[in-house]
């Protein structure tokens, strides 16, 4: 063959390759303008998400302790892991960690996986999208253990099994911090007086589960996006749509649409949730979406629902107490818009 018949030849297997890596980079980033620094790439829509990276906490504490009993069952006590035995690089010749799955998993809901330790049981996907189930994780790959099934890529936790988590690995959820200045009569917006910074306010739910403050978010569904669950949480945990009328749900959907239209990624990974266990954690993405005039959502009445038995604008500050990690999320936001903290 000719050097320039071979040349073209190359030319032609290697096009396709290249349409179809573009073609799948732009379909990803359609949803977003995705901010990087000062780098900007445009798409088509109007949603606008500034997108932050950041790094796996190099511990947890929430999902371990002695004389810690699992929630939701006092009965099932986590085994001891001090501070120096979380890393499973760390040699544990006495780690017996009892091994619970609630029942509430164990009887088969469309949320839960099944019980893939059993003998000629079929395999999931892991580290990868298994059909419609995103069984990847935010912290990079994740280990298979002895049995066969994830290992937290925290570190130990005391209590082996899924405990009350649906999914083997990472359970991923979603969190909207939906934010306002807090304003005066007058409509002004009120500072802290020792350091002149203007005071934020987020909206926090009570979690029916714990009785705890939290920020309003919930699980991603499979084959749903990011930004639908985040609207979806919103509007059912501190807005109550689920028991709305037409004409309230239409003008409740008008505001958030306009609301969550934009947004900056405030975290992406693990999360320090007291559910995790050896084989099952929770990880989110959590937004923040501020109503920065208080023309929007800032003037809705807030009503809870679904999971949620209190709502109410909260202020921020240091001395605030949240479930989970949602003290870091908010802390981080406060910083992001120079808040008071």
């Amino acid at each position: 063959m000719r050097s320039d018949d071979s040349r073209m030849l190359q030319q032609t297997r290697i096009f396709p390759t290249f349409v179809t890596v573009f073609l799948a980079i732009v379909v990803h980033l359609n949803e977003f303008n995705v901010f990087m620094g000062n780098q900007s790439i445009k798409t088509a829509t109007t949603t606008t998400f500034r997108i932050i990276h950041t790094k796996m906490p190099k511990t947890h504490t929430k999902c371990r302790g002695t004389n810690l009993s699992y929630p939701r069952n006092d009965k099932i006590l986590r085994f001891p892991v001090p501070d120096n035995k979380v890393s499973w690089d760390t040699p544990y010749t006495g780690y017996k960690p009892v091994d619970y799955t609630a029942d509430s998993v164990l009887s088969g809901p469309v949320w839960a996986d099944i019980d893939v330790r059993k003998p000629r049981t079929p395999q999931p996907r892991w580290n990868t999208v298994d059909g419609k189930i995103d069984r990847q994780s935010h912290t990079g790959h994740y280990v298979i253990d002895e049995f066969g099934v994830p290992r937290n890529p925290v570190g130990r936790t005391g209590v082996r099994g899924r405990g009350c988590l649906g999914r083997w690995g990472p359970n991923h959820a979603a969190d909207p911090i939906v934010t306002r200045w807090k304003r005066n009569e007058k409509f002004e917006v009120m500072k802290n007086t020792s350091n002149n910074k203007p005071v934020l306010q987020f909206v926090a739910i009570q979690r029916r589960d714990t009785g705890e403050w939290a920020i309003p978010g919930g699980m991603v569904d499979p084959g749903e996006q990011i930004s639908v669950t985040l609207k979806r949480e919103f509007g059912e945990e501190a807005l109550n749509t689920l028991e709305s009328s037409k004409d309230e749900k239409e003008d409740i959907t008008r505001k958030l649409n306009e609301l969550f239209c934009r947004g900056e990624e405030i975290y992406r990974g693990y999360v320090d949730d007291p559910r995790n266990t050896d084989n099952s954690w929770m990880e989110t993405v959590a937004f923040n979406f501020n109503d920065d005039d208080g023309t929007s959502v800032g003037k809705f009445n807030l009503h809870a629902g679904d999971d949620a038995v209190g709502v109410k604008w909260t202020d921020i500050n240091s001395e605030i107490k949240l479930y989970a990690s949602h003290k870091n999320f908010i802390h981080e936001t406060a910083k992001r818009l120079g808040a008071d903290w």
